[in-house]
């Protein structure tokens, strides 16, 4: 009689594209909701945008609970 023996390979490593895909993702945001005070608009809009802050008044509340002075 022959004896067969499995042998099994696991492979847990994260990808790395997927890690830094998520890091850009993560710095963006970062950038949206704690520093951008009309900066993204303002390729739009133009200086206007630096006065109506609409990103800054849409995540108002998350940027104080995340620690970001805002006024």
């Amino acid at each position: 009689m022959s004896q067969s023996k499995e042998i099994i390979v696991s492979k847990s490593n994260v990808p790395i594209l997927s890690v830094a895909i998520l890091a850009i993702v993560f710095a963006f945001g970062l950038f949206l909701v704690g520093y951008d005070q009309g900066h993204l608009f303002s390729i739009v809009l133009g200086n206007q945008a630096f006065e109506d802050l609409y990103i800054h008044e849409l995540t108002h509340d998350m940027r104080h609970a995340a620690g970001f002075p805002c006024h």
